[in-house]
């Protein structure tokens, strides 16, 4: 029972977290499917694979039929958000974009992330705090660039050290062909777009 609800709890935090990531990325007024594909695209912010070789639509590919799913699983973290108007009758939100609000969301970020983007944004020998860091971030006109620097920092390594586990696991000669499927369905997606 114990475990449940921490568990519980390390779910909602988490989902808490992605809205509140994704919000930093986004602009002041936008729709719920925007929101979505922001919170679903954060696992692959920095992925190199998602440069070369993956579909550019996936992550729309993945929202657009789930969008009632993803309504239940974030909306009363939504409804319940201070810094939020959210019209979900017009799947439409507006975010508190002043220095004030973007520092508060800014704090409560995981604290890898306040790290990442501390050593980001930390001139060398300077050696600021985080808070101090975050201050100076929440008042930067690309503050959400900021933020999808420190998430993609993040993320690089681990999609680097799995595609690389995967070529030990498959075989080379098997990564090479699912790799090279992977790139033809990449040229397919662009020359049809052209």
């Amino acid at each position: 029972m114990n475990e449940d609800v921490t568990l519980r709890s390390a779910l909602d935090k988490n989902l808490r977290s992605a809205v509140t990531t994704a919000f930093l990325m986004l602009p002041e007024s936008f729709s719920e499917e925007e929101l979505f594909v922001e919170i679903a695209g954060l696992s692959y912010a920095g992925d190199f694979r998602m440069v070369i070789g993956e579909e550019k639509m996936k992550v729309r590919n993945i929202v657009k039929p789930n969008v009632a799913h993803f309504r239940e699983l974030y909306g009363s973290i939504l409804q319940e958000d201070p810094q939020v108007v959210y019209k979900s009758q017009q799947g439409h939100l507006e975010i508190d974009k002043s220095p004030e609000g973007q520092f508060t969301q800014l704090m409560t970020l995981p604290k890898t992330l306040q790290q990442q983007i501390n050593r980001l944004m930390d001139p060398p020998g300077k050696n600021r705090d985080v808070e101090e860091t975050l201050l100076q971030v929440a008042h930067d006109p690309d503050c959400g660039d900021v933020v999808r620097l420190g998430l993609s920092a993040i993320v690089r390594p681990s999609s680097i050290r799995q595609s690389a586990k995967g070529i030990v696991t498959a075989g080379l000669k098997r990564s090479v062909i699912y790799s090279s499927q992977k790139l033809r369905k990449m040229w397919k997606g662009w020359l049809t777009k052209t």
